[in-house]
């Protein structure tokens, strides 16, 4: 599958800004299953400075500075992405939580050890006692990791209701958790809560999801929107990404962006504006399938 991606972030000033940093994680990520072929980045206005770096989990940043007054603040990245998904590990086949917990506390393996760090809190993920109650049920002695994991992806898809007005990139997890209302951050990362509870590995995944429109119906452009979801780890194997939003194992409809502990590892646009003021952002991304 072939998809070309244009993601354009806008920021409107109420007053005049005079210098903006920023750090950008819009490189699609280069895996076994994706490809990216091509990829710009355009900056308005253009930037005094840029630099690209790989960060401690290999994902792509590209750092930026803008020195001159403005009152809009545009980032255009446009990129070329080819997925090509091995075949996905049959649930009930994957090896018992138990055993995962004890190969990643082991970590005999340098994919075992990198799979460990996934396992403690981070900055946006506390662990909790709740939490584990909460997803300890899925976990009986014995069930397939993946299975587990899929039952608690459905958990969440089915309890919990879509709603961008219910919460910000801010949110705390506890607090989404008792609204039961959100969005995919919240969800990724009410996931990775319950599996980091349990003393299982599992990491925050953001990226893009082509959709398509409705039988008879033309795609809107920009209907898309960046989007997250949760991965865990099968000893052997490697990671398999599960989406609560949409109740799905990812397959050749989900670009992978960038990887992390949590959403404040890959922001897709963070950084520090002098003046500006109040803004307005807005969010444009279109995924189309050229294949």
């Amino acid at each position: 599958m072939k998809y070309q991606v244009s993601h354009i972030t806008r920021y409107q000033y109420r007053e005049t800004a005079s210098l903006s940093h920023n750090e950008l994680f819009l490189t699609p990520r280069q895996t076994p299953a994706q490809r990216c072929t091509d990829h710009t980045l355009t900056l308005s206005p253009p930037p005094a400075a840029m630099s690209r770096r790989t960060d401690y989990f290999g994902n792509g940043v590209t750092a930026t500075t803008v020195q001159v007054p403005h009152a809009l603040f545009e980032i255009t990245a446009r990129s070329r992405v080819e997925l090509h998904p091995p075949p996905a590990p049959v649930p009930e086949q994957t090896a018992p939580w138990e055993q995962v917990i004890a190969a990643v506390r082991r970590h005999g393996t340098p994919e075992d050890l990198d799979a460990f760090q996934y396992v403690f809190p981070s900055p946006m993920i506390p662990v909790s006692e709740d939490m584990a109650r909460w997803a300890g049920d899925l976990f009986p002695p014995g069930e397939p990791f993946l299975r587990g994991a899929s039952r608690l992806m459905e958990r969440i898809f089915t309890r919990f209701t879509y709603d961008p007005g219910a919460t910000s990139t801010t949110t705390p997890v506890a607090a989404a958790f008792e609204l039961k209302r959100g969005v995919c951050q919240d969800f990724a990362h009410i996931a990775i809560a319950c599996l980091r509870s349990l003393g299982l590995p599992a990491r925050y995944v953001s990226g893009y999801l082509h959709t398509q429109p409705p039988p008879g119906k033309d795609r809107l452009k920009g209907a898309e929107a960046s989007h997250a979801w949760f991965a865990v780890f099968l000893p052997g194997t490697g990671w398999v990404d599960l989406d609560p939003t949409n109740n799905v194992m990812p397959f050749d409809q989900h670009l992978t962006l960038a990887w992390g502990r949590d959403y404040s590892d890959v922001t897709p646009v963070k950084g520090t504006v002098l003046g500006g003021g109040r803004h307005q952002l807005s969010v444009a991304v279109d995924v189309i399938r050229t294949d």
